[in-house]
Order: structure tokens, then sequence, then C-alpha cells
């Protein structure tokens, strides 16, 4: 791959060439107020989720690029993999590190703004929800360094534009960046950082991964996903490394001992979250290319805004599980359980215990995730409809419920401690008992619904 393919841009080309129905160009004027939430919403709920090229926002010479990770056919074709075999591909790829690269030219390099010309209002950044506190950078991937050990990270913090400079940063997520920002603020150091605008899906679903060794740099895993090198370039802060075809890189430093008000937002979890780190990014130097792409993340329970971490959660617990229960056969976390909440384990139990093992696993690797499901082989994990019938007929409840209270959580889940940020996790055993005989499953064989398929479609019903 050349520099190019490893951009956002040429993901879009590639995807307008070769599969056009899965790009949309709103060649209409929209707001940047609500308009471009509400219009990828309606797509969504016509089960249409195409990469969205809004090109004229009222009052901003920029296009506005979304919904580019809200489509699972997209996002295996980006790692060579079938949608059925994604989170397998992801998992097996993400663990094949590949170091990075530097390069001297970056793509963002064209057009300079500082001191009074750096204006962070003049980006076209959508106000997404009518509960939302100000317009949000929702895709911007904040790059830091360890003070402590080098080792630099990367990922995605809600960013709240509060002024030309200055950003409200939540790192509620608490693990690598938040770790990194309390060791330089010990030190009465701010913690120095680059924000990257417009990157490619595969470096959007690398950098969601979280189990990885700690001396492991997220742009190894990137470009293990890649299949080569992930190209990167120095900028202007601490010469921090980020993604040298990148649309825009914005840099500055996360305030030490500095808090300020931050949110409400509207979170993946369906509501408006107020809770916060309440951190401060200020920012000293824009870089952009100089016909650049505003990339934004739809916010809310878009796919947009779920669907990588569905795929990537359903990958790390699959993994996990993988080292002791290798009966384990897929792992799915529904988009509408917030992409997070809720992981389905599919299994051929050859033992009992084991749907407990699994629970435990998969409670015990992401934090995220707080009830798991476990149901036999013949259940489809990716129908809802089928896990409810399992858990239907096949649960009792005295003794197929397992609690585990006070675990740490996510302080943005609605459910959590207010003050200890704690949930009691749940694991449900729906799988059928080994040595009893137990209620035949009544089944229609492939060739049967192929050929009921067949005297539909002559009675012209399909």
């Amino acid at each position: 791959m050349s520099t190019d393919n490893q951009s956002l841009r040429a993901f879009v080309e590639q995807t307008e060439k070769n599969d056009p129905a899965n790009v949309l160009r709103i060649r209409e004027q929209v707001s940047q107020q609500l308009e471009m939430t509400a219009t990828v919403f309606e797509l969504d709920r016509l089960n249409k989720s195409p990469v969205v090229i809004f090109e004229k926002v009222e009052g901003f010479g920029m296009p506005v690029v979304t919904n580019v990770a809200g489509n699972r056919q997209l996002l295996a074709r980006c790692l060579g993999a079938t949608v059925e075999n994604l989170p397998t591909a992801f998992r097996e790829r993400c663990q094949k590190y590949i170091p990075s690269e530097i390069v001297s030219k970056p793509a963002w390099d064209e057009v300079v703004f500082e001191g009074d010309e750096l204006d962070l209002t003049k980006l076209p950044i959508p106000f997404q929800f009518t509960v939302d506190a100000a317009p949000y950078i929702t895709a911007g991937q904040i790059t830091a360094r360890d003070p402590e050990t080098g080792v630099d990270t990367t990922g995605f913090h809600r960013l709240m534009l509060k002024s030309k400079n200055r950003l409200g940063v939540s790192l509620h997520s608490r693990r690598r960046m938040y770790e990194y920002h309390r060791r330089a603020e010990a030190r009465g150091h701010s913690l120095p950082a680059a924000i990257v605008i417009g990157t490619h899906p595969l470096h959007y679903m690398g950098s969601m991964v979280y189990a990885y060794p700690p001396n492991v740099r997220k742009y190894d895993i990137i470009g293990g996903l890649f299949g080569e090198p992930y190209r990167l370039a120095r900028c202007g802060i601490e010469n921090l490394e980020v993604p040298a075809s990148a649309e825009i890189v914005i840099e500055g430093e996360i305030l030490a001992g500095v808090h300020e008000p931050e949110g409400p937002f509207g979170e993946f979890t369906g509501y408006a979250s107020h809770r916060s780190t309440q951190n401060v990014f200020v920012a000293k130097r824009v870089r952009m290319r100089r016909d650049a792409w505003y990339h934004s993340v739809v916010s809310g329970m878009s796919r947009d805004h779920i669907l990588i971490s569905c795929i990537t959660r359903e990958g790390e617990i699959l993994n996990a599980l993988k080292r002791n229960l290798p009966n384990v056969r897929a792992v799915h976390v529904p988009h509408k359980t917030c992409g997070a909440f809720l992981a389905i384990v599919s299994m051929k139990k050859i033992a009992e215990g084991e749907p407990r093992m699994a629970m435990l696993t998969a409670l015990g690797t992401e934090l995220y995730t707080k009830q798991v499901i476990v149901v036999d082989e013949d259940v489809d994990i990716y129908d809802m409809e089928d896990v409810m019938w399992a858990m239907a007929t096949r649960v009792r409840a005295e003794k197929d419920v397992l609690m585990v209270p006070g675990v740490k959580s996510a302080i943005i889940d609605p459910t959590s401690d207010p003050l200890t940020f704690t949930v009691t996790k749940m694991g449900i055993d729906a799988t059928m008992p080994l040595k009893e005989d137990f209620a035949q499953r009544l089944i229609i064989s492939p060739e049967q619904r192929s050929r009921a398929r067949d005297i539909l479609a002559a009675a012209n019903v399909i």
C-alpha cells in the first residue's frame, strides 16, 4: 500500500469506485446545527449505512465526511474478510504487531494556523443534539506519550468546543490516556498531545483495542490491521508521531491541575451524559491539508458511533475466551445494546460450569460489558429473537443467573454508582443441561427453507 491508501479519502474513493451505493453525497446545503446528525439517524431508521459526504455546510468552506464506520460490509472489506468472520479476522490481525515507519512529508503539513490565526470555530464541527453543551469534535483521535515509559497511545475522547483555542476533554474511559495525564500532572506538567482528525477506518478500529501489552504501541496494532507498517510523521508538539495521511492535526496540551465544566453530551448510551473528568485541552497550532475534509462521528446510538466498538469487543472477548474454552464458537455485541453493555456467547458446551467460565471471562475482559448471555450453538446469536427464545425456554433463574456486585464500570453508564462508578454485572446461562432429557427443538432444514422460498417466489410473494 502507498501512504494514500492508508488515508480516509482513499477509503472513501475506493468505496465510491467499487461500491457506489455505499457512498452518499449530499449536495444540498445543510446546517451545522442538528441537520447532519438527523440525516444519518434517518438513514439508520431506513436500515441504510452508507458513508455520507455533506459537500456544503452553511457558513463553512470544508466538506463534512461522516458515517464511515457504520457498515459491517465496508469494515470487513478493509480487512479482506467477510461479514461473518469479521470479529475473527480482527482478533487475528490485531495481534500481529507491525512497527510503524516515519515519513518526512505528511499530507497535513500544507496549511498551518497559529497565534491569532488559530480559530477552531472555523471548523465545521456539527452540533449534534439539542442537549449538547456545544459542538463536539467526535472523530478526534488524541495522541500522547507516557511521561514515564515514552510509549504513546491514540484513542477517542470527546472534545467540547469552548473557544478559538480551547476544548473541554473527558478522559472517562480511565484507561491509558487518563493514566498518562495523571502521571504528567503528578510531576507538575501538562500533557503534550495532538488531536488527529480524518483517519482511515482501520485506525479507528485499531485505536479501540484495549487488551495488549503495555510496551506495544497502538500504531503497531493498526499496522497489523493494515498488514504493513503504519506511516507516521512527527508534528510540532514534543515530536509526537501522528498518521501521515490525516486530514487535520491540532497540536497542544491537556492542562495540569485545570478542570472546567464539560458536557452534557449525547453519548452512546442513548442518554445525555453529564459525567466527565472535566479536563481542558489548549490548542497551540493547527495543520491541515489544503483541501482538508472534516471528519465527524455521529454521536448517540448511531452505528457510526457504536459499530466499531461492537466488532472490537467481539474480537477481544473471543480472544480471551478461546484461551481456555476452545469450544466457544462466536461472540456478538449487538448495536442496540449500546455496542458495549451486552455480549452474547455461542458455545458447544461439553461440561457443566463452562458457561460460568465464559461469563466471568467476558465480564472481566471488557470494562463496559456488564451482561453476558451464553447460548448453545444451535442459537443464532445475531438474531435477538432467537436469543430471547433461548432465554425464555432454557434459563432456570434460581441456578442459571450469576450476579457479581461492586465491579468497576464506565462512569457514563447511567446505571453505575455516581460515587464509585461500579455496577452489578450479570451472567445468564441460556444453555441446555447436558445430563437431562431436555426438550427437542423444532427445526426446519435449509433444504425445506429453500423449497419454501421457491414456492413463495412462484406465488409472487417474494
